[in-house]
């Protein structure tokens, strides 16, 4: 789910809010149904799920619907007709027990969009209206903005996929050099915060100047992460800044499976705070891939489920403050 609490993107028609969707959702949908959901006049919560979507998983966006204070929904569901009209269906039920006025209802496919609501032939074509999800000026707009929606989900979850190859084997090399490095230390935890913090402000240094760490700083810091007072630093210290989102990204990456469940959920947690739902969900899962327990990524993904979005968080430092000493 994504909380767009800064993207500003004006739109007059159907096809202008189907060319905004990538945007909103950071890849373009394919066999999935989004709820829009509208408060006034802005949209204030995107959801995405995969089809084939019945009555019982499209309930579970209510309670997000709900946070938002949405007063109506557009739904869009992404794909065949056999797949798309009974997700439609099942959506327009839900929504309507809930109280939620549909605003309008599509079906797309094929680069053309068909409206459940709309049966005139002038304005909504038997054939499909077709529109342009790149071209549109909505979408120029938002690129012109930075913005940069990846082909669809896999491409993503992709861009954070465990490193492999050469570079996984160098990885290797260096992950078994900063343990033993670790081993080093006194054993003590305020020498091991001490380089954690060291090893954090260079890393951050290093991605703001727009340079990367190298194979062994990335495992020293993975490695320190591993305390949790390091890792609570650095969250403490997180913001939605585009560079800490390169940082754990390429953390995220890079670091060994066995240590990747801190910097995932730092990703994810930054990815929130930037209102990418949808890196945010995929990083979470990284992380509980590695540790199925870890608190961090269990704590975004409720976050994300309810539909919070950070501007809701007066200060969130010393919300996640209560929140630290967890794994």
């Amino acid at each position: 789910m994504t909380s767009p609490d800064n993207p500003i993107l004006p739109v007059r028609s159907a096809a202008e809010m189907l060319a905004a969707v990538p945007h909103l959702v950071g890849f373009h949908p394919t066999n999935s149904i989004v709820l829009i959901a509208i408060a006034g006049t802005k949209v204030a919560l995107v959801t995405r799920g995969d089809l084939p979507a019945g009555v019982d998983s499209i309930a579970q966006a209510l309670p997000a619907l709900a946070q938002a204070d949405a007063t109506h929904v557009v739904i869009a569901a992404y794909g065949p007709e056999d797949l798309a009209t009974p997700a439609v269906d099942a959506a327009r039920a839900v929504l309507t027990v809930a109280g939620l006025q549909v605003y309008d209802a599509l079906r797309v496919t094929d680069g053309r969009y068909w409206s459940y609501l709309c049966d005139n032939p002038t304005c909504c074509s038997p054939e499909g209206t077709p529109y342009d999800a790149v071209t549109s000026p909505v979408s120029v707009r938002a690129v012109v903005s930075g913005s940069s929606p990846f082909p669809d989900r896999a491409s993503l979850a992709a861009s954070i996929a465990p490193a492999d190859g050469a570079l996984r084997a160098a990885m290797d090399e260096a992950t078994a050099r900063a343990r033993r490095r670790l081993a080093d230390l006194p054993a003590s935890l305020s020498a091991i915060e001490a380089e954690g913090r060291a090893a954090l402000d260079a890393a951050t240094n290093r991605y703001r100047g727009g340079q990367r760490c190298t194979d062994d700083e990335v495992a020293w810091l993975t490695t320190l992460l591993t305390t949790i007072a390091v890792r609570d630093h650095a969250w403490l210290t997180a913001s939605g800044d585009e560079r800490h989102l390169d940082l754990w990204r390429d953390l995220t990456r890079r670091a060994d499976p066995d240590l990747v469940a801190a910097p995932a959920s730092l990703l994810a947690f930054t990815a929130w705070l930037q209102g990418n739902g949808a890196l945010a969900d995929i990083a979470a899962h990284r992380a509980l891939e590695a540790d199925p327990n870890y608190g961090m990524a269990l704590l975004v993904l409720d976050g994300l489920r309810a539909g919070i979005p950070p501007s809701v968080l007066e200060d969130w430092q010393s919300w996640a403050a209560q929140e630290t000493d967890h794994p």
